[in-house]
């Protein structure tokens, strides 16, 4: 370990008594900031959620006690309140405690409701952000969610259903055709964000995509239009942890240059070989 990191990783120590809110990122350890990666090494009970990588996971001290408080979509392991009272709990009994969450705890991962309740208990707490998904699934896919000439804005947004079953959104806003939106937990609700977008102006040919597993070994990008979107989910059996992201930036790279996860290869066109030819030939 150089010095530098050293002198950054010294800084990262928690006591016993606190917690740790950390962003885990979207799945890729190698996207754990060293902020993180010290408090994970450092944690004596590790509070998790479903999204965190089994990698990630191993990186864990082998007496770190474990304890699963992990949600998908109508089924909560414990309820947020719960979840709060529970870290207040581990910490006041003396132990360094890791919460440890997918993404980034402050971006759609209730980390500011924890921590002014920890705050409220009296605990003290630490946050590591980690690398939101919408960012660095959108990268390794191949789209930018900015561009110049392209996209001047983005927003993230959740897709749950967040008022007597519909989904209240700022419709109007969504449709600016310069603006990048990445929906974050969407599947289920496409069909309505497709509806809504298009009834507010959005065009059905809007270029779109859908990132499975965004990060990870297995990640999957399907690429379509905002009208094409419910059935390209159906077709290709996608699941959560998924993004769906609507706007330009999606086509700004060739398919050809994009075989691997955050590698954008370069691929010689006949052109290039011939001339490359006549040249070695010349000499």
């Amino acid at each position: 370990m150089s010095k530098l990191i050293q002198q950054i990783a010294s800084k990262s120590v928690f006591a016993k008594g606190e917690v740790a809110l950390v962003g885990a990122g979207p799945g890729d350890p190698e996207l754990l900031t060293i902020k993180a990666l010290r408090f994970i090494e450092q944690a004596d009970v590790a509070v998790y959620d479903r999204l965190v990588s089994p990698e990630i996971m191993s990186l864990l001290s082998d007496d770190c006690e474990l304890i699963y408080v992990g949600k998908k979509q109508a089924d909560h392991r414990l309820t947020q309140d719960k979840i709060n009272e529970l870290l207040a709990e581990q910490a006041k009994l003396g132990k360094r405690v890791l919460r440890l969450k997918g993404g980034d705890p402050f971006i759609f991962g209730r980390g500011g409701e924890e921590a002014l309740h920890l705050l409220a208990e009296g605990v003290s707490c630490h946050v590591a952000p980690g690398m939101t998904a919408a960012s660095s699934c959108a990268a390794y896919a191949g789209i930018p969610l900015t561009h110049r000439g392209v996209a001047q804005g983005c927003s993230f947004i959740t897709g749950h259903l967040q008022t007597e079953g519909r989904l209240d959104l700022p419709w109007p806003a969504l449709s600016v055709d310069s603006q990048t939106i990445v929906f974050y937990m969407g599947i289920n609700t496409l069909e309505t964000i497709k509806q809504q977008l298009i009834a507010h102006g959005r065009s059905p040919d809007t270029p779109a995509a859908i990132i499975e597993k965004g990060t990870r070994p297995e990640q999957k990008t399907i690429r379509g239009t905002l009208t094409s979107l419910p059935e390209l989910v159906k077709q290709h059996d996608i699941k959560p942890p998924s993004l769906i992201i609507i706007g330009h930036v999606v086509n700004q790279f060739e398919e050809q240059n994009l075989n691997n996860n955050g590698y954008f290869q370069a691929i010689e066109s006949e052109d290039a070989v011939f001339s490359d030819f006549r040249r070695y030939t010349a000499a």
